[in-house]
């Protein structure tokens, strides 16, 4: 979408259709991933993404304040049935605790020094109050500025200098790239250790597990998300079935299992309130993610150009 939003900008000819530049992303995206050896090797990358995300961070709300207060009165109604509000809300839940679920960073970084779980801490506590100020500031801005027919990606609805637009919006792809290569760090560093790739990135053994491995996984997804235009609905699935149980209740569950004879009862009542209620989002929104997958299957056809 990004890409398809630079190209927009410059040629709205629709000679380029979306999974085209899904094609596109997704080779940098594999470039990348082969490119950066382990996780260390992005120290100075972290950097750059800081710089990306306040470039997109900035822009889109410069720019939305500026039509907010230009702009005529906005239409601020949710769009659609009853039950399709229902259904759209719950679903969303499950997207926004899969997208802000971001504490992966802060907890790698945390263990580079003692004291690891004091610094964990710290990092966790600044992410998720300072930290996502600005990620709030975009959204409610955004609605704000546009009403109900703000773009899911912001930089589509805003108005400014090309170059302006152009340049957030690169900035807002490369820190996807770098932002992608992250979460899947993980994985890369567990296949490397397990078959047992050390020593030089640049042997040609190591190169060539990176390029396959790294690079099948890409083009795995890649073509997923080409032939999938509605993969958003799959991240509502993901977060329904893997991020409320691991983030929400298994969390909860651990500390009553661990703290069980040092917890008072309005303690464990709260701990036990959190299990129940985010055990029964889990389940809603797992039956949100479903219909929406099955509603949208019926509306768009494989590969297309949305």
């Amino acid at each position: 979408m990004i890409l398809q939003a630079i190209y927009i900008t410059f040629r709205d000819d629709n000679a380029m259709k979306l999974p085209y530049f899904i094609a596109i992303a997704g080779f940098t995206c594999g470039l990348f991933a082969i490119c950066i050896p382990h996780l260390s090797a992005l120290r100075i990358w972290l950097g750059v993404s800081t710089f990306l995300s306040l470039v997109y961070i900035v822009t889109a709300i410069s720019l939305s304040l500026r039509d907010g207060i230009k702009a005529p009165p906005r239409d601020y109604s949710i769009p659609g049935t009853h039950t399709n509000k229902i259904f759209t809300t719950i679903g969303a839940s499950a997207s926004l605790v899969f997208a802000f679920n971001t504490g992966m960073l802060p907890e790698i970084q945390a263990t580079v020094r003692p004291p690891v779980v004091s610094n964990m801490t710290k990092a966790l506590y600044f992410q998720f109050s300072v930290g996502v100020l600005p990620l709030y500031a975009v959204v409610f801005i955004g609605y704000w500025a546009y009403g109900n027919g703000a773009s899911s990606y912001l930089l589509n609805s805003v108005n400014g200098p090309v170059w302006v637009k152009t340049f957030a919006n690169i900035s807002a792809f490369l820190q996807s790239v770098i932002a992608l290569h992250i979460f899947a760090s993980p994985m890369y560093e567990y296949l490397d250790t397990a078959y047992g790739i050390k020593g030089s990135a640049l042997r040609f053994r190591n190169l060539s597990f990176r390029i396959m491995v790294r690079g099948g996984y890409i083009i795995i997804t890649t073509f997923v998300s080409a032939a999938l235009p509605f993969l958003g609905d799959f991240m509502s699935l993901t977060g329904a079935i893997s991020t409320f149980p691991l983030t929400f209740i298994l969390a909860n569950h651990m500390y009553l299992v661990a703290k069980k004879q040092k917890i008072n009862s309005l303690q464990k009542s709260w701990h036990w309130l959190n299990v129940s209620f985010f055990g029964l989002m889990a389940v809603a929104a797992s039956v949100a993610a479903l219909r929406l997958i099955v509603v949208h299957s019926n509306t768009y056809h494989i590969f297309a150009d949305m």
